[in-house]
């Protein structure tokens, strides 16, 4: 009995054809747009330090390196030095920023490896209740809503924050603060007592409002470590936390840091929170105590009440800042690359 073959059925489509003009001319004009959007903003930058530069340029020329240098903002008298407000600015920000950083690497390492929802898992489980079909998702859920609780900490104003600061800070840490000042009073950090707003709460509060953009960064930096390191650290004997802290941390170093830098840009340029918090004192102390001020709080005050020849003098301490925000993101940069270059030799 003859059998016949069946032919197998062929596409007979192409695999590849060539772009139609159509799909051509669009591709040229989604590049042509985007390219047209990121010169927009750098465009955008030039034209704000030209203008602030440009409005500077007279003040500049009157003040000097007088400006920058010196220590007295009499505004009645026309003398104006931001020294103070240079050191209250780099101060306030180191200090939020140490804190924040260990409350935010704290933060992503509590995240990224689930501790909240392993031990919701481990009492479901007391109760029988680890694979029931609406109480087994309860860890994930409670993980993420944790992390969104986090994460909304960025979008409360920064007024809200100061007056946080001066309701529930100040009066919380006041007595900690002087018991701190009475007894080791001869340390430099704890020379003056704390009367009300400082250095200390201002630089607490700042810590607070970074800690979203730190928390967030790292806890993606920590997830994207692949688990075949986590599993090679466990396969040679270490314990949970040895293989945080040996491998899984520092092979995220680099977003870590990125997410520090970050941090400490947004903490540089702060405003209304400092305003109210830091006590606008034109004093250079190292005391966590005491108040002081630091250029955003210095732009914020006097902008309203400033008349013609003001606006210079504070468009000169605008600049200042702006410069000192370009040289932390430019040594960050360095940071970043010399860990990236560290990192890849490792490997």
């Amino acid at each position: 009995m003859a059998t016949t073959l069946e032919r197998p059925i062929v596409d007979a489509r192409p695999i590849s054809r060539p772009p139609t003009k159509r799909e051509i001319y669009s591709d040229r004009g989604f590049r042509l747009l985007t390219g047209l959007f990121a010169w927009a903003t750098v465009a955008l930058l030039v034209f704000i330090v030209l203008e602030i530069g440009a409005k500077a340029v007279p003040s500049m020329k009157t003040e000097g390196l007088g400006f920058i240098t010196g220590k007295v903002w009499d505004a009645n008298a026309q003398q104006y030095g931001i020294l103070p407000q240079i050191w209250g600015t780099l101060y306030s920000s180191a200090i939020a920023l140490v804190i924040g950083s260990i409350l935010g690497v704290a933060v992503a390492v509590f995240l990224s490896e689930r501790f909240l929802s392993t031990a919701v898992f481990k009492l479901l489980k007391v109760f029988g209740k680890q694979f029931h079909p609406f109480w087994g998702k309860l860890p994930d859920q409670l993980d993420a809503l944790l992390k969104n609780l986090i994460e909304l900490l960025a979008a409360i104003p920064s007024v809200v924050y100061g007056l946080w600061g001066i309701f529930v800070i100040i009066p919380l840490i006041r007595p900690p603060c002087n018991w701190l000042h009475d007894h080791l009073g001869w340390i430099p950090l704890f020379g003056t007592s704390l009367s009300g707003p400082g250095m200390l709460p201002a630089s607490l509060v700042l810590a607070i409002m970074i800690l979203p953009t730190i928390s967030a960064i790292s806890r993606d930096a920590l997830v994207a470590v692949p688990p075949k390191l986590r599993e090679a650290a466990y396969g040679l004997g270490a314990t949970r936390w040895e293989a945080i802290l040996g491998v899984i941390v520092p092979t995220a170093q680099i977003g870590i840091i990125g997410s520090i830098l970050l941090a400490f840009g947004r903490a540089l340029g702060e405003t209304m929170a400092l305003a109210m918090l830091v006590g606008n004192a034109n004093v250079i102390s190292v005391s966590l105590f005491s108040p002081g001020n630091t250029l955003a709080a210095l732009l914020a005050n006097n902008f309203p009440e400033a008349n013609k020849a003001n606006v210079g003098v504070l468009m000169y301490a605008a600049l200042v800042l702006m410069a000192i925000t370009l040289v932390v993101n430019i040594f960050g940069s360095l940071v970043l690359q010399h860990s990236a270059a560290r990192t890849r030799g490792a490997r």
